[in-house]
């Protein structure tokens, strides 16, 4: 009864990877309004080495996800624990936490575009209030991926937080109550019980993020496009750039590749360790 199903689904998802491969080996032009694919083996691929923009994008990349995740991990944990310790209300403190993530992507770009406007925004105009200096976040190449890590955050802190409550409130208190018996201090708790058995957790939600993160794409598009210069220029914008932009679809299929390939070897990789530390 499944057959059909898992047939469908693994169609949906080779076929398009298939035409991705194809494109990514072939130099694509148009005739009569259709393409016309010419083969050019790795040349592509093997363009992306010397290609200045795809090497600044990976390291953009890298960078935001690596800093944004881990503020999101640290902040999500922080509030799952201290959510676990609350015991009125917390329904309420939920549906709060997980107002940001419920908002469009298109929602969260306007309304932070306005915020950091240089004029009128709202944080500059709180700094001018406390006779700060006001900055111009999106326009400055030091500021511009900075603030988009600001907005990332505050999107996806809550997804974090949501699957790590959820391990939270799975803990055995059993263990939590013989420890504050023997006289185990909260911080005792935490270091030496908590995050032990929150430890495959976290890395699940770790590698969530850390995939989602690399693929960003429209919060960086909504409010920099990449600018100033390519001091927001990220892995999915590049992409979009060559095969809509610049046309130049056997670029952008030969990066998507990479990128898929980066991705699914992060995928494996995080697997391994989670399934090692459920059997420890």
């Amino acid at each position: 009864m499944m057959l059909p199903v898992l047939a469908l689904l693994t169609g949906l998802t080779l076929l398009p990877l298939l035409e991705l491969l194809l494109l990514s080996v072939s130099s694509v032009t148009w005739r009569n309004a259709r393409p016309v694919l010419a083969n050019v083996g790795l040349a592509n691929f093997a363009a992306l080495l010397h290609d200045s923009l795809f090497v600044t994008s990976v390291r953009n990349t890298l960078l935001f996800a690596a800093v944004a995740v881990a503020i999101e991990i640290v902040l999500g944990l922080a509030l799952a624990l201290a959510l676990g310790a609350v015991r009125h209300a917390k329904d309420f403190y939920i549906t709060a936490f997980m107002l940001p993530i419920l908002l469009p992507g298109i929602v969260i770009g306007a309304i932070w575009a306005l915020m950091y406007n240089p004029d009128f925004g709202i944080i500059n105009t709180s700094l001018a209030a406390l006779d700060l200096q006001p900055h111009d976040w999106l326009g400055n190449p030091n500021l511009a991926l900075g603030a988009i890590v600001a907005v990332d955050v505050w999107h996806w802190t809550p997804f974090c937080f949501l699957l790590l409550y959820a391990a939270v409130e799975a803990l055995p208190a059993d263990v939590f109550e013989a420890a504050r018996i023997d006289g185990a201090s909260a911080w005792q708790r935490c270091r030496y019980i908590a995050l032990p058995l929150l430890a495959p957790a976290i890395l699940v939600v770790l590698a969530f993020r850390a995939i989602i993160a690399f693929k960003v794409f429209d919060e960086v598009y909504l409010l920099t496009s990449g600018g100033p210069g390519t001091s927001t220029e990220v892995v999915s914008l590049t992409i979009y750039r060559r095969f809509f932009i610049e046309d130049h679809a056997g670029s952008g299929a030969a990066m998507s590749i990479v990128a898929f390939l980066v991705l699914g070897g992060v995928t494996l990789a995080a697997m391994r360790v989670i399934r090692r530390k459920q059997q420890r």
